[in-house]
């Protein structure tokens, strides 16, 4: 029997139903029900649930990666997936060529010649102009025989695994899926294979059909947010927007790169006025230290409005996790930035789940107890030096 949720939902539904009513028809996400989502919320975690689907493939495998790195990690993935291979599996690979760009063309050839499918994304040229130079890949999913999926913030590297120790380990969460919402993870994989490659590949998802009917169903209602500079505004945006506005008692908000821009600060802003407890989980390092620096030019503004901040200090945060009163969580690969939101094909999850929402929150508040949590008069005292950092660093806050 699933949870009671203890906060209320009477408050939220009905602004909730007002924000969706103001979107246009065509623009409504599909809700895909009955779901079974299984939270993994470490590297080691994750990456030994992958490794065993893996090995249960028979058809196919779908990969798309912003980062895969020639380490023991990626190594022992590769192994996988060759192993898939000589057993009938088909897997075919999409990763992004910047990403990429410190893996040794090596790493990509032994998967080549393992029978393994490749596609870089985006190889520069000035074929589709300039502007898309800037263009990338940062999806993080692996889709096997269409009835289970891997999703989160989780790279292909030892950093993300749990094997590095100290400064260079990264907190990062992700989580499977399997139900009806697969196949709609299996259609954006064929969109950007399209995209690259110029055709469909051929997946048989009938097998996947049959699964799906006598697989035991879960619980949980997905809602799959797919999003890139295609589009004519951002749904990754817009999700994150709605999701703030419809929350009536709690958010909880763990990101590693914080350049929202001003329309998610003035929801954040609108929605503590309105009552609701705001927190933030942020990084006290970072792997891109400019970003971070530009994301604590946003502090004053919103601590002054009660606004909590913690920093994770023990790890280098990577989690890209949004929970809304304690049920309703967004959790994918996009980041609170604008990098996210206009130039990269990000993929997120709104899963609606009181079992789901109860586990992320003990995750979320396990970390806010280990992360320092930063007041406004200590964030007034920062020096000269960084406030002007901050105000250079924004003039270019697009680039970021």
């Amino acid at each position: 029997m699933a949870k009671e949720n203890h906060f209320g939902q009477k408050k939220r539904l009905p602004r909730m139903m007002r924000l969706l009513r103001r979107m246009r028809p065509s623009t409504l996400p599909v809700t895909f029900r009955r779901n079974r989502v299984v939270l993994l919320p470490d590297g080691s975690g994750f990456f030994s649930s992958l490794h065993a689907a893996l090995r249960s493939a028979k058809r196919f495998i779908l990969i798309e990666y912003y980062l895969i790195r020639d380490d023991r990690t990626a190594s022992a993935f590769a192994a996988e997936l060759a192993e898939a291979v000589r057993r009938g599996v088909r897997v075919l690979l999409i990763y992004d060529y910047i990403g990429c760009v410190d893996t040794p063309s090596s790493y990509f050839k032994n998967l080549a010649q393992q029978g393994i499918e490749l596609v870089p994304f985006n190889v520069p040229s000035f074929r589709r102009g300039l502007h898309w130079f800037d263009k990338r890949d940062h999806r993080k999913m692996v889709v096997i025989d269409g009835t289970l999926a891997f999703l989160g913030g989780f790279n292909i590297g030892d950093e993300y695994a749990g094997v590095k120790e100290g400064a260079q380990r990264f907190r990062d969460v992700g989580f499977s899926v399997s139900g009806s919402v697969v196949h709609e993870l299996v259609r954006i994989f064929s969109e950007a294979w399209l995209m690259e490659r110029g055709e469909v590949p051929r997946l048989s998802l009938a097998d996947s059909d049959e699964a799906a009917r006598t697989r035991p169903q879960g619980r949980a209602n997905v809602v799959i947010v797919s999003g890139g500079p295609h589009q004519r505004r951002s749904y990754i945006r817009s999700a994150f927007l709605v999701n703030i506005a419809s929350a009536s008692e709690e958010i909880l908000i763990a990101t590693p790169y914080f350049v929202p821009g001003p329309r998610v600060i003035r929801y954040l802003l609108r929605a503590a006025r309105r009552g609701v407890r705001v927190r933030l989980l942020l990084p006290a390092r970072s792997d891109v230290p400019l970003v971070r620096l530009l994301g604590r030019s946003y502090y004053s503004a919103l601590l002054a409005k009660g606004i909590e901040i913690c920093e994770l200090e023990r790890e280098i945060l990577h989690a890209k996790v949004m929970l809304i009163d304690g049920e309703r969580t967004v959790i994918g690969s996009a980041n609170l930035d604008q990098r996210s939101f206009h130039r990269n094909f990000e993929i997120n999850c709104i899963i609606d789940s009181s079992d789901f929402g109860g586990q992320i929150r003990e995750m979320l508040l396990e970390d806010f107890r280990d992360s320092r949590c930063i007041t406004l008069e200590d964030h007034e005292r920062r020096g000269l030096t960084a406030r002007v950092l901050e105000r250079l660093i924004n003039l270019f806050s697009w680039y970021l």
